[in-house]
C-alpha cells in the first residue's frame, strides 16, 4: 500500500441537528442558507476541523459555497487551500431511494466543475476543491459505480461534443471540464448492507485506479432499527470487513464513523475521545456533530479535534459475524418490540423537540416493517430527544433480552459496553410509568448507576404535560433536560 493517503481528513464536522444551543454567529436558533457558510467557515478557522460534509439531501442546496468561502475568507484560504488542507464533501441524494430528488444528484455533480473553475482562478493551479461525494444508503455495488460513471461519461465525457455538427465542441465553447473524475463514498446505513460491505467494495474498486477508497459506517441509523447494542456491533463488523478488502486489494480503505453526542448515536463528546478511539479501532475519520461543536467550550472542542487528529489508527481486530448476528437478531427483537410499546407516544411528543437545522431530515430507513403492521417513527435525533425527555433512555431498550453469556461476549467486545449504559442512566427516570417491562429490573440486577435529580425532575414535568395536553410548557420543558444532557438527541 505505497498511496499516500496522509492528507485525509481525520474529523469531519457535519451538520447533524443534535445540539441544545445554536453557535454564536447564527442569526436563530434554526441555522440555514448563510449560517451554514459561516459554520463551515468557523470548524475550520476556529475549530481546527479538516472537513466539512455539505449536506445536498431534503434542504435548498447552496451550491455556490466554494465561491462564497474564497470571496468571504480569502486571505484565510490563500494559506489553506480548500481540497488540499480543508476538505469539503457533499453528501448527495440516493436516487434508488429518495426518488423525488434524482435531480438534485445531477445538479449537484454538474456543480462540481463550477467550483473547480472558481478555485483553478483563486488558487493559479489545477487542485480540486471538491472531488468526492458521500451516496447515503447504499446497498449494491451499482449505486455507487453510476455515480462514479454518470460523472465521467456525462459531465466530464460531454466536454468532446461537437455542437450541431461543427468542430466546435462543448469545450471550446465553455471551457475544459474538470475534475476529470471524483470519488464515491459509500454510506452504509442497515445490517444487511454492512454485513455485504466487503462484497461491495471490492466489486466498486475492481478495474479503478484508486490511490484509497473511503467508506462510511452511520451509527444513528443502525441504532434506530437494531438498538444500541446492535449499531456498536454491526460498526465493528464493518470496520473489520474494511480492513481485511484493504489487505486483498492492496486498495487502502479508510473507514468513517457517523457518531454523535448521545450513547444511543455513538456517545462521541470532547471528554469521550479515548473512549471512542479505544471502541473502534480501524476507523479514520470520525464525524464530529452539532452538539459536540456547539454545546462545550470552544476551547475543549479544539483541544478534541486535535486528539482526534493525532490519534493513531489501529488496525480492527477480528470479529466473529455469526455470533454478533445471532445476537443482534435476538436483541433487536425485543427492542423492536419496546418501539411497539412506545411509538405512539414518541410520536406525540416530537413535534415538541426543537428544530435546529432548516431541513427535511436524512431520509434513512423511516418505517419499521412488520407483520402487525409498519411502526412510524421520527429520524434518529428527534426519536432519542423524545425518548429522554419521557425518562426512558433509548439505550436500555431490548436489554431484557440479554442473556449472561451475551453481557460476558458484549464485555469482551464491546469496549464501553457497561459506561455507555451508565451514561445513559443518568437520565432514566425510574417512576416515568412508559419503562417497558422487565427493563428496571434488569438494569437494577446489572448495573449500579445513580440518576441526575435535576434531568428527572425535568422529565416529570413532561410527563405531566403529556397528561395534562400542555403542550405550551412542553417544548421549554424538553430543551431544559436537553441541556442538562449537553445534546438534543
Amino acid at each position: 500500500m505505497s498511496a499516500d493517503y496522509s492528507h485525509v481528513p481525520r474529523c469531519m464536522s457535519t451538520q447533524h441537528p443534535d445540539n441544545v444551543h445554536p453557535p454564536f454567529f447564527a442569526q436563530n436558533p434554526i441555522l440555514e442558507g448563510e449560517d451554514e457558510v459561516v459554520e463551515a467557515y468557523y470548524v475550520y478557522s476556529n475549530l481546527g476541523c479538516d472537513e466539512q460534509m455539505w449536506d445536498c439531501e431534503g434542504k435548498e442546496v447552496d451550491s455556490f459555497v466554494v465561491k462564497k468561502l474564497l470571496s468571504r475568507y480569502g486571505d484565510y484560504f490563500r494559506e489553506r487551500q480548500i481540497g488540499r488542507e480543508k476538505f469539503l464533501t457533499l453528501r448527495v441524494p440516493n436516487p434508488e431511494i429518495e426518488h423525488t430528488e434524482g435531480k438534485i444528484l445531477l445538479e449537484t455533480l454538474e456543480s462540481i466543475p463550477r467550483s473547480f473553475d472558481l478555485a483553478s482562478l483563486f488558487y493559479k493551479n489545477d487542485s480540486p476543491p471538491i472531488f468526492e461525494v458521500i451516496l447515503p444508503m447504499t446497498s449494491s455495488f451499482e449505486s455507487i459505480d453510476n455515480i462514479y460513471q454518470y460523472y465521467r461519461d456525462f459531465v466530464v465525457g460531454k466536454k468532446d461534443k461537437r455542437l450541431g455538427g461543427r468542430d466546435c465542441t462543448v469545450a471550446d465553447w465553455v471551457g475544459d471540464i474538470r475534475p476529470e473524475k471524483i470519488n464515491v463514498i459509500p454510506l452504509f446505513e442497515d445490517m444487511k448492507s454492512i454485513l455485504n460491505s466487503d462484497k461491495i467494495l471490492r466489486r466498486y474498486i475492481d478495474g479503478k485506479k484508486l490511490d484509497y477508497q473511503r467508506v462510511f459506517f452511520a451509527r444513528s441509523d443502525p441504532a434506530m432499527n437494531y438498538g444500541l447494542i446492535g449499531a456498536v456491533l454491526l460498526n465493528k463488523i464493518g470496520l473489520y470487513k474494511a480492513g481485511a478488502v484493504s489487505e486483498a486489494t492492496g486498495v487502502p480503505v479508510l473507514p468513517i464513523i457517523g457518531a454523535g453526542s448521545a450513547p444511543f448515536r455513538g456517545n462521541l463528546r470532547p471528554d469521550t475521545i479515548r473512549r471512542t478511539l479505544a471502541e473502534y479501532p480501524g476507523a479514520w475519520t470520525f464525524t464530529v456533530q452539532s452538539a459536540f461543536k456547539y454545546d462545550y467550550p470552544a476551547e475543549d472542542v479544539r483541544k478534541a479535534v486535535e486528539e482526534l487528529k493525532e490519534a493513531p489508527v489501529n488496525p480492527a481486530p477480528e470479529i466473529s459475524e455469526e455470533r454478533c448476528t445471532d445476537l443482534i437478531e435476538r436483541y433487536s427483537a425485543e427492542y423492536n418490540r419496546h418501539l411497539k410499546e412506545l411509538a405512539g407516544l414518541v410520536n406525540r411528543v416530537a413535534p415538541y423537540v426543537p428544530q435546529r437545522r432548516k431541513r427535511k431530515l436524512h431520509i434513512g430507513l423511516f418505517g419499521y416493517s412488520r407483520s402487525s403492521g409498519d411502526i412510524e417513527l421520527p429520524r434518529a435525533i428527534t426519536f432519542t430527544a423524545a425518548m429522554y425527555s419521557i425518562g426512558v433512555p433509548p439505550e436500555i431498550l431490548g436489554l431484557s433480552a440479554l442473556k449472561e453469556n451475551d453481557l460476558e461476549y458484549l464485555h469482551e467486545v464491546y469496549v464501553n459496553f457497561e459506561q455507555d449504559i451508565l451514561d445513559s442512566l443518568r437520565y432514566l427516570n425510574p417512576e416515568s410509568p412508559y419503562i417497558p417491562e422487565g427493563i428496571m429490573e434488569f438494569v437494577e440486577d446489572h448495573f449500579d448507576f445513580e440518576t441526575n435529580p435535576d434531568h428527572t425532575n425535568i422529565t416529570n414535568k413532561i410527563i405531566a404535560d403529556i397528561t395534562g395536553n400542555n403542550c405550551f410548557e412542553m417544548q421549554n420543558d424538553i430543551l431544559a433536560a436537553a441541556g442538562i444532557r449537553k445534546f438534543i438527541g
